[in-house]
């Protein structure tokens, strides 16, 4: 089994940062934390334990950041004991190719997706019982006992060719949707969460700051969940414009546009400078969507929303930042934040996002086809990589595909 994977190695990532800008080479050499490995097929571990082999997995930000060592140690994750490993890729689509004699789930032939096996342990996978009260809720992502370090852990991930994962930390991928739909379910379920935490006013305005993946996914939620929401998407890319349209953004702030007067005229807001070109509005955006989770975007997110409005931080940068947090207190603005995917409140019920997230790729109306705009074989991972990385490209979803020959 072949897997990309990243220790927390502390002395590694410190020397890998030190040596990047004279030499960006280093995160694939042997003094990385990274490492592309053959791992062998590991044993199940367990009873109630699956194998996977991979069919596509795309590229996310999230393990673009891992890889290059953009982590900064005194991050509060960091923290944690839990966190040791990551193997890279959790948009993944699969087939199970073998299951232990306690599982109830899934057969040998069915194919899955991720559910919260990136996200680490919580107390199904460890079989904790009784679970924490946000186990019980089914967000299992802010699980209490995530670094008990009970019980094993799977190995490999999206990025390889396979993996194992207790019963629990899987989904079951419905036979009607292609497997290029599949593996957007994960990135796509991001968006849907972040919609979903705050919700837009009927008509307002809403931004959505950052024209990635992320972004788009955003968008499509919005104008799926809340069809009457009026959006505005900050874009820097041509190809990120064009597909923000298509999704149903009704106005892109380009990279020429200043956004604070954007936003006024839009919103009807008051804008204002003070010294230093320091500036304010009086007025804004309802909600605010955050995709980038840059000290200067968050700092201008506080200041786009409106008193009484919400910034919802979907982006993150892995490091401190240094943002003027006074919007919070002086306009009363929300800053929520958003981790992967876990239980929303829908429609009177509570659903798992990917629920959610399935039903929009039913409708038709997400060009999943267009949003793939690369595919590579594993044995391309680092042309893969900087495709992913380099937006002149055109790339918005770049993808392994295990299926080329």
């Amino acid at each position: 089994m072949r897997a990309i994977y990243v220790d927390k190695d502390i002395p590694r990532m410190l020397a890998v940062k030190a040596l990047k800008p004279l030499w960006p080479g280093v995160v694939y050499s042997r003094l990385s934390p990274a490492s592309f490995a053959d791992i062998g097929e590991p044993p199940l571990p367990g009873p109630r334990w699956v194998r996977v082999r991979n069919l596509m997995c795309g590229i996310c930000g999230s393990d673009l950041s891992l890889l290059h060592v953009e982590a900064d140690p005194h991050i509060a994750p960091a923290a944690l004991p839990g966190n040791q490993r990551f193997y890279l890729g959790h948009e993944v689509v699969g087939v199970v190719t073998e299951v232990g004699p306690q599982v109830t789930r899934f057969r040998v032939g069915d194919r899955v997706i991720m559910d919260t096996r990136f996200q680490g342990a919580n107390c199904l996978s460890q079989e904790i019982d009784p679970p924490c009260r946000h186990c019980q809720a089914g967000d299992y992502q802010l699980c209490e006992n995530a670094s008990a370090g009970l019980g094993p852990r799977g190995q490999g991930g999206g990025w390889g060719d396979g993996f194992t994962a207790h019963e629990t930390e899987i989904y079951p991928v419905p036979q009607d949707l292609s497997d290029e739909q599949a593996m957007m379910i994960e990135p796509l379920s991001v968006g849907v969460r972040a919609v979903l935490h705050r919700p837009p006013e009927p008509e307002g305005w809403t931004l959505v700051l950052g024209a990635g993946i992320i972004g788009l996914t955003i968008v499509a939620a919005l104008r799926g969940l809340f069809p009457s929401s009026r959006i505005a998407v900050v874009a820097r890319y041509p190809h990120q414009a064009e597909m923000a349209q298509r999704l149903g953004a009704d106005v892109i702030i380009g990279p020429d546009q200043d956004v604070y007067e954007a936003t006024a005229e839009l919103t009807h807001a008051k804008l204002y400078t003070g010294m230093f070109g320091n500036r304010m509005l009086l007025g804004g955006f309802d909600v605010v969507y955050d995709c980038v989770g840059s000290a200067r975007t968050t700092t201008d997110s506080l200041r786009l929303a409106r008193a009484g409005g919400a910034v919802v931080m979907v982006g993150i940068k892995f490091a401190p930042l240094k943002v003027d947090l006074t919007p919070v207190w002086y306009q009363e603005v929300d800053l929520i934040g958003v981790y992967a995917h876990g239980k929303e409140a829908w429609q009177g019920q509570r659903m798992h996002t990917y629920e959610i997230t399935i039903d929009l790729l039913r409708s038709g109306q997400i060009p999943v086809e267009a949003l793939i705009t690369h595919r590579f074989p594993l044995e391309q991972w680092r042309e893969a990589i900087r495709t992913a990385q380099d937006k002149r490209t055109g790339a918005i979803k770049v993808a392994f595909d295990y299926r080329l020959l």
